[in-house]
């Protein structure tokens, strides 16, 4: 039975590690989708159309693993979902929309790959870690390597893709600030049900504020390819791909799978090298580099490893 169990667990672990490098071929592509859809339909509109499709996605998972009857939970719970929609969905997915507009596919996967210092710093903020030495550092040196990459651009005028590297990394530190504030409310009740309240509460304040544009877009027009990259974006990168991510961590482990997402700006370079005009100095690559090695640091060198 140890034999089997032991087979059973490596053949999922495969699984979930196949799943997981797709994913990140998915998610990096992602970033050049986005910009080819953008040629056509305006960022709000693509807000517009994602948040009509994202709570009908959400109430479809819902359903399917409640029925008809959706878990109860306290007032104090729901308004915090509700906190945690608006700062996910509003602010994270509305900033990363327009960050995405104004900048460059590998320059968008690289500033938002700086993620997990925003998580150490609102933690150390609100008092629920130390920051070690070896994390400070890393810090520092994710911050350098940031100055580094936007330097590239501000040394050539391009001021508006610089703004959207700044936007990108407002962006990330929301999505920080989401994730911690998530984890209390999935110990309580779920994946699921937090992925769904949350997405159904920020729906509706990017609904109605894009409502006018995008009311005013002739859907019908669009040209097939690029309603093609709109569900690429909105259902397979973003609504399914996190509930493969989460389905992932589940198997392998957040320290096991956490590495993969380094690959995920090398990816959307590759892509954008090939499918876009971007084009790498070397001070960009040497930011790039250097960002990315701080975020690791940072990450991988804290007390509790596990």
């Amino acid at each position: 039975m140890p034999a089997v169990a032991a087979a059973e667990h490596a053949r999922r672990d495969s699984i979930a590690l196949a799943a997981s490098l797709v994913l990140i071929l998915v998610w990096g592509v992602n970033f050049v989708v986005q910009k080819a859809v953008f040629e056509v339909l305006p960022p709000t509109g693509f807000l517009f159309a994602r948040y009509l499709i994202m709570p009908a996605c959400a109430l479809a998972i819902l359903l399917h693993a409640y029925g008809p009857s959706f878990p109860r939970m306290p007032a104090s719970d729901l308004w915090a979902l509700a906190r945690l929609g608006f700062v996910g969905h509003a602010l994270h997915v509305g900033m990363v929309t327009y960050g995405i507009d104004w900048s460059t596919p590998f320059s968008s996967s690289v500033i938002l790959a700086c993620g997990p210092i925003f998580t150490l710093l609102i933690l150390r903020w609100v008092g629920l870690e130390q920051l070690t030495r070896a994390q400070i550092a890393g810090v520092t040196i994710a911050l350098a390597g940031v100055l580094v990459f936007l330097s590239d651009k501000l040394l050539v005028g391009r001021l508006q893709a610089t703004g959207g590297d700044l936007v990108l990394l407002v962006a990330a530190a929301f999505f920080s600030l989401y994730t911690v504030r998530a984890k209390p409310l999935i110990q309580r009740h779920g994946g699921i049900t937090v992925m769904g309240y949350a997405t159904l509460f920020g729906s509706a304040p990017i609904v109605l504020l894009s409502a006018p544009v995008g009311l005013s877009i002739d859907w019908t027009g669009l040209p097939m390819l690029t309603w093609f990259g709109l569900l690429w974006a909105v259902i397979i990168s973003a609504f399914i791909g996190w509930l493969v991510w989460g389905w992932v961590n589940a198997v392998r482990g957040v320290a096991r799978t956490a590495p993969l997402m380094y690959l995920m700006p090398a990816v959307a370079g590759l892509a954008a090298w090939l499918l876009t005009d971007e084009r790498f100095t070397l001070i960009k690559i040497a930011g790039a580099a250097i960002t990315l090695a701080g975020v690791a640091v940072a990450q991988f060198t804290g007390r509790d490893r596990a």
